[in-house]
């Protein structure tokens, strides 16, 4: 218990200093809780106010793919380099030691496996509270706006944003693309807007072209996909387009994991997102770091 004796009275009041009032850098998070706040600081970068996740949850439909056969020798050596692990809670438990003190974007939902000749269908499978055990600084559910399963995935995503509501723990919508779905500025403006006037808190999705339309119709922050394997100048070029198109950072695999060099593409990807440098120049970098 304090003693009242030796106390030394509280005299520097700051009279002469008003209160700051800052705004939170997230977009569209200005009014979240607190808790909600400090989850998306840790995803996006509070200087540059962007983020770079590293996405491996690629075996929870594919099974063991090109580059991530083994998880435990595939993660750890890029983890540094990457802001956010986006992956299942299996993959997570298996190959991130916690003493990495990574943000952790955990994928909730359980789709159908690459056999099935319909991917649409699928339902949570991940509680909440699976998530707070995790410390996961973000839920991540699978959307398929345009699908036969259109509905269901909605609802599977409204659940986790009540959920995450009730925790402080933001939803990440993805908007999945199949046989069914278009690859257009129209459909992507439409997915995006959907998914954040349902609630969710990020938004990750496919570069396209007129892509500054689709982020500046989109009430919170988007990054955007890296989609299947591509040579690695041509994956620079889209990260660096998607920025200056309004991205809020990017989410890459197959790019990252599949390239030549993972660890030297990453940092490459991190000095476009995070150090504004172009195409050119981190591709330059690449090369010199492979």
């Amino acid at each position: 218990m304090v003693d009242k004796i030796g106390n030394i009275l509280a005299k520097d009041y700051g009279l002469d200093r008003p209160v700051e009032q800052k705004s939170f850098y997230v977009k569209g998070a200005e009014h979240c809780d607190w808790g909600m706040k400090d989850r998306l600081a840790r995803i996006f970068d509070p200087k540059s106010g962007r983020t770079v996740m590293l996405a491996f949850d690629h075996g929870y439909i594919m099974g063991p793919t090109a580059g991530l056969e083994r998880l435990d020798l595939a993660i750890p050596p890029l983890a540094p380099y990457a802001d956010v692990l986006m992956a299942t809670r299996g993959a997570i438990k298996s190959c991130v030691p916690p003493t990495f003190n990574k943000a952790i974007a955990l994928r909730c939902t359980t789709d159908t496996s690459v056999l099935h000749e319909d991917l649409s269908y699928g339902h949570v499978g991940v509680d909440v509270e699976d998530a707070i055990r995790l410390n996961a600084s973000c839920i991540v559910v699978q959307t398929f706006v345009g699908s036969k399963n259109e509905v269901g995935s909605f609802k599977n995503l409204s659940d986790m944003i009540n959920a995450g509501n009730r925790y402080g723990i933001p939803v990440m919508g993805v908007t999945a693309v199949g046989k069914e779905m278009e690859r257009t500025k129209r459909y992507f403006q439409l997915a995006t807007r959907i998914l954040a006037e349902l609630g969710a808190q990020v938004i990750k999705t496919y570069y396209c072209e007129g892509f500054e339309e689709v982020t500046a119709a989109c009430p919170v922050p988007i990054v955007i996909a890296g989609g299947k394997k591509t040579p690695e100048k041509e994956v620079l070029e889209m990260a660096y387009n998607a920025i200056r198109d309004g991205a809020a950072g990017v989410d890459m695999g197959r790019n990252i994991f599949q390239s030549e060099n993972p660890a030297a593409m990453l940092r490459a990807v991190r000095a476009v997102v995070h150090e504004n440098a172009s195409a050119e120049e981190a591709y330059d970098l690449f090369l010199s770091l492979k």
